[in-house]
């Protein structure tokens, strides 16, 4: 890997950078995907609203089924994370990564974001199984008539459990014990659309036989049959910001036409650039991306009429 000059290097390995280089692979590109193993995809207990699937796909079985047709068109995929990049004199990209060193003439940033989880034991397993929720547009349909807490005192939290009134009118928005963060006009909507709102202290937060169990310091006990993490995400941009590339005041990645960020060469797509969350989104987003800089090699080889 050290001695290729590559045409691209794609970090991150979830739906966006799988899907660069399933596009860069069929363009008969060097390329190589960077995968750090940690696709918050691969929680997806089953995913109901990716086209394709009636039936919904596991996360992992997606991210298997992807990697799979990555090698069977020659794509290259290591496992391994990246802790800088840099450009080179002659406009290049350096690429440090625990496998090695990689030069690149472009860079696809694939590399997502992390969720804030709730104070539960084994949190990311109870997502896996469906009892801690993180996206309600990706699965609000599954929780229609149920008991729902939304987790979480910042005005996404409180936004969450105005969308999820579509569902349900059993909803309860549980600060943590921190005074909600809206102003006295959205409190007045949630008190509005029925949703309760429970700001005391919480003892202790058990999910157990796929309920929710939310203990309150002033002996309380609330029970759900699902919890919704309202407790927002933190973008994966630092290699972004080391490159000079813009970011949004929530440091997500500002992109323009065809996915290319600020900084000439770099491109990314996914849920950290700004937008919906969607793995059809990201997806879309890097089809985009991979054909922009096939095209840009094609115009460098003299195989691109002008524009």
């Amino acid at each position: 890997m050290a001695e290729q000059d590559l045409d691209c290097c794609i970090i991150g390995g979830g739906p966006a950078g799988l899907t660069a280089g399933i596009f860069l692979a069929r363009f008969r590109r060097r390329f190589v995907v960077m995968d750090g193993g940690d696709s918050r995809a691969s929680w997806i207990p089953r995913s109901h609203n990716h086209p394709a699937f009636p039936g919904g796909i596991n996360g992992e079985d997606l991210l298997a089924r992807m990697r799979r047709q990555l090698e069977e068109f020659g794509g290259l995929r290591r496992d391994g994370t990246v802790s800088a990049v840099e450009r080179e004199a002659d406009g290049r990209f350096r690429v440090t990564t625990s496998a090695g060193d990689l030069r690149a003439r472009h860079l696809i940033l694939a590399t997502g974001v992390q969720d804030r989880l709730p104070p539960v034991e084994d949190a990311v397993g109870h997502v896996r199984q469906g009892t801690i929720r993180q996206c309600p547009i990706c699965d609000g349909y599954e929780v229609t008539g149920r008991r729902i807490a939304v987790l979480g005192a910042l005005p996404c939290a409180a936004g969450e459990a105005l969308f999820l009134r579509t569902y349900t009118s059993d909803i309860t928005l549980v600060t943590l014990g921190m005074p909600l963060d809206v102003d006295g006009a959205a409190r007045s909507q949630l008190e509005a659309a029925g949703v309760r709102l429970i700001e005391t202290p919480v003892r202790r937060l058990l999910c157990e036989g796929g309920d929710v169990e939310i203990h309150l310091e002033d002996g309380t006990t609330l029970a759900f049959e699902a919890a919704y993490s309202g407790l927002g995400i933190e973008p994966r941009t630092d290699l972004a910001a080391s490159l000079g590339v813009d970011l949004t005041e929530d440091r997500r990645i500002v992109t323009g036409a065809h996915q290319r960020t600020s900084a000439p060469g770099v491109y990314a797509a996914g849920d950290a650039v700004t937008g919906l969350n969607q793995i059809a989104v990201a997806m879309a987003q890097a089809e985009v991306a991979a054909v922009d800089i096939h095209n840009a090699l094609r115009r460098a080889e003299g195989l691109c009429l002008p524009a």
